[in-house]
C-alpha cells in the first residue's frame, strides 16, 4: 500500500470570537502543511501561511489557540497561490490525499467554490481518523495527538502547526499499516492452523 504516492495534508483555519459563532462565521485556511510520500518515504514537504480574504483580521481566540500572529499570516501566500501549489503536486503524481478528520477537505472545497477555483484533488481521499475508528473499533473518533500517544509515541513537532500535524498523520498511518500487516500474518490460513489436532485426538482417545 505504501508504494502509492500520498499527500498528507493539514490546515489551520481562522476562528471566530465567541460572540461571532452565531453569525455564520466562515472558516478560511490560514496555514497549510503537506508531506509528499512515495514508497513509504517523505520526498518533499510544503509549508506556508495563507492570507484569508473574508476575515482578514485574525481573532484573539484564533491567535492564542494556534499561537500564530497577524503579521505571519499577512506575509503568507494567497489562496490562489496555495491551489496552484496543490495543482503542481497533482500534475506530478496522481496522489491519494490523507487527512486526520474531514474538516480540512470540507473547508478547502468550500473555499474553492467561493473563489470559483477548481478543486485540486480529483483522486482518492482518506480520512485517517475514520480509518482509525473502524480498524480499532473505538466508539468515537480519536484526536490526532491522543492517537499518537496511544501508540506509545510522542509528537516530534508542535501540535496545530500544519506541517507538523501532517507529519504526525503520516506517522500514525505507518503505525496503522504495521498493525494491519501483523494481523494479516496472524490469520490462520490452513485447517491445520485452525484446529489443534493433538488436543482433538487426545479428547477422542
Amino acid at each position: 500500500m505504501m508504494s502509492k504516492p500520498y499527500l498528507f495534508v493539514d490546515f489551520e483555519f481562522t476562528m471566530p470570537e465567541d460572540h461571532q459563532k452565531r453569525k455564520g462565521f466562515v472558516p478560511e485556511i490560514i496555514e497549510a502543511g503537506v508531506a509528499v510520500v512515495r514508497n513509504g518515504e517523505v520526498h518533499d514537504t510544503f509549508s506556508s501561511f495563507v492570507k484569508p480574504e473574508i476575515n482578514s483580521l485574525l481573532s484573539n481566540r484564533c491567535m492564542q489557540f494556534l499561537d500564530i500572529t497577524q503579521e505571519a499570516v499577512d506575509q503568507g501566500i494567497s489562496f490562489r497561490e496555495l491551489i496552484a501549489a496543490f495543482m503542481k503536486y497533482e500534475s506530478q503524481c496522481m496522489s491519494t490525499v490523507v487527512t486526520w478528520g474531514n474538516m480540512d477537505m470540507y473547508v478547502l472545497r468550500k473555499q474553492c467554490l467561493q473563489a470559483g477555483i477548481p478543486y485540486p484533488f480529483p483522486n482518492k481521499e482518506i480520512d485517517l481518523s475514520m480509518e482509525h475508528k473502524r480498524f480499532y473499533g473505538t466508539k468515537n473518533q480519536t484526536g490526532l495527538m491522543k492517537a499518537l500517544v496511544e501508540f506509545g509515541h510522542s509528537a516530534k513537532g508542535k501540535h496545530h502547526r500544519a506541517l507538523d500535524d501532517a507529519m504526525t498523520t503520516f506517522e500514525i498511518f505507518k503505525l496503522m499499516e504495521k498493525d494491519k500487516k501483523y494481523l494479516k500474518r496472524a490469520e490462520p490460513s490452513t485447517i491445520g492452523e485452525l484446529v489443534d489436532f493433538s488436543r482433538l485426538l487426545a479428547h477422542m482417545a
